[in-house]
């Protein structure tokens, strides 16, 4: 690594302190000049404090956001949902840190997209990616194998033919093989999806040795939820594959997180589900993400489930 490469990870790291000592005490003078020396000690470490604040969704709106509420201060909500926004608020800003492409995943990745962005990537071997929004890819191209990690989020490749050697999506605990197909592969809240657009996919265990999970063709999909043990597999119509590159969900009996954290990756705030009961609901439908909170809205609708938008960086999900 280089110095120049270490010292941009010193920076992120102060900030990310200094981010966290304000939250715990915001109040604080001391604490607030620090953070003003900080920042102007360099333009890089201005742009690292940027950086952090742009990455995890924590500017000084949401900090004032999140104090109103502490204090009881109107914000033409109900108590109950004061309760339920302070709570998502916090629960934003620990998620941030764990959650969605963060500082780890930056650090990581090869490939990194941000908030609504779908990027075309052209791998060593000649195959082509395309990566959803906020989501990220690592490569380990080499002689014998090749191989790309699905950090986070979705991607849909498009892999050049070459027997000798099979190339490799891994997400999590699984790895889809291929030695030349068009397939979709997706990681949200956990729960993988593969649906293959041309030729043939096998689904494995991330281990060499593994057995098939299952062998997909052209037009086949499959659902897997670790957490449940839940895998559900269908048919999709011609075109119909990774339609999010047209910015359409199309969804057959998946859950509410599945679709809510899909859809979270075209807008600006975290999505808080209050009830896990709501996330586990499954629905099915066609959704337009070129209004992503209407689409949030849809996926909700049916389970009861409404959409409130506690700040421009907090969006709540609740049965209430």
């Amino acid at each position: 690594m280089s110095d120049t490469k270490t010292d941009q990870g010193r920076l992120l790291d102060e900030a990310i302190d200094l981010i966290i000592r304000y939250q715990n005490d915001p109040d604080n003078p001391v604490t607030s000049e620090m953070i003003h020396a900080w920042r102007a000690r360099s333009p890089q470490n201005e742009q690292a404090w940027s950086r952090v604040a742009q990455i995890h969704g924590i500017s000084g709106k949401i900090l004032i956001e999140k104090r109103k509420i502490e204090r009881g201060e109107s914000l033409g909500l109900t108590r109950r949902q004061l309760a339920l926004g302070g709570l998502g608020l916090i629960g934003a800003g620990a998620a941030a840190y764990s959650l969605g492409p963060s500082l780890l995943l930056k650090a990581r990745a090869d490939y990194i997209t941000a908030e609504g962005e779908i990027r075309q990537i052209r791998l060593p071997d000649g195959s082509a990616v395309t990566l959803g929004p906020e989501s990220a890819i690592a490569l380990d191209f080499s002689g014998q194998h090749r191989t790309v990690d699905l950090l986070s989020g979705m991607s849909f490749f498009d892999v050049a033919h070459d027997p000798a050697r099979p190339f490799s999506a891994t997400s999590g605990p699984f790895r889809a093989v291929a030695a030349g197909a068009t397939f979709d592969i997706s990681n949200d809240a956990g729960v993988l999806s593969v649906s293959v657009e041309h030729g043939n996919v096998e689904l494995r265990g991330k281990r060499e040795a593994s057995d098939p999970i299952a062998s997909l063709s052209a037009r086949e999909w499959i659902t897997i939820d670790p957490s449940s043990g839940d895998i559900d597999r269908g048919l999709r119509e011609a075109g119909q594959v990774a339609s999010w590159r047209d910015k359409l969900l199309i969804a057959e009996r998946e859950t509410v997180s599945a679709l809510s954290a899909r859809i979270g990756r075209w807008m600006p705030s975290h999505i808080i589900i209050a009830d896990a009961s709501i996330g586990r609901q499954r629905v099915s439908g066609v959704f337009d993400l070129n209004n992503p909170l209407r689409a949030l809205q849809a996926v909700v609708h049916p389970v009861g489930a409404h959409v409130r938008q506690i700040t421009p960086f907090v969006t709540l999900v609740s049965s209430v």
